[in-house]
């Protein structure tokens, strides 16, 4: 019953330890967008995302797929960087789904001269080749 124990505490901090190693790989990931996004570079920006064409992002225009789309539609609704303004996000929940997949819950701000914006999100995180990489974008 010891060992029985024993080997159950060693898994329990094993996989405690490896979601802590999650959780801050993708919470720098969003620091890294915000530092991207800031200095107005969109592409690097997308770095955080999945590079493919199943990519799903979801906007007031409804879903769109594909990376692309995505680096297209953020171009067109933020064409300079006084649109863009200063980003800042507000995290308010990283829960794990399974190993290689999170769910994230969140507020993001853009303080503007032409106008603050803000709302909320919701992003899926999953491990590709051993990186993490937003696959669902809900963003309103």
């Amino acid at each position: 019953m010891k060992l029985f124990l024993t080997l159950l505490t060693t898994l329990t901090l094993l996989t405690t330890n490896a979601q802590n190693k999650d959780v801050q790989a993708i919470r720098q990931i969003l620091t890294d967008q915000t530092i991207q996004w800031n200095k107005g570079n969109l592409e690097t920006f997308m770095s955080g995302y999945w590079k493919s064409d199943s990519l799903l992002f979801v906007g007031k225009s409804g879903p769109k797929y594909g990376y692309n789309a995505a680096l297209a539609n953020y171009k067109k609704g933020y064409p300079d960087t006084a649109t863009m303004g200063k980003l800042a996000f507000d995290i308010l929940k990283i829960q794990p789904i399974s190993a290689d997949t999170y769910f994230v819950l969140g507020k993001w701000m853009l303080k503007r001269t032409v106008g603050d914006v803000s709302g909320y999100y919701t992003l899926l995180f999953r491990k590709i080749n051993n990186q993490w990489k937003i696959v669902v974008d809900h963003s309103s």
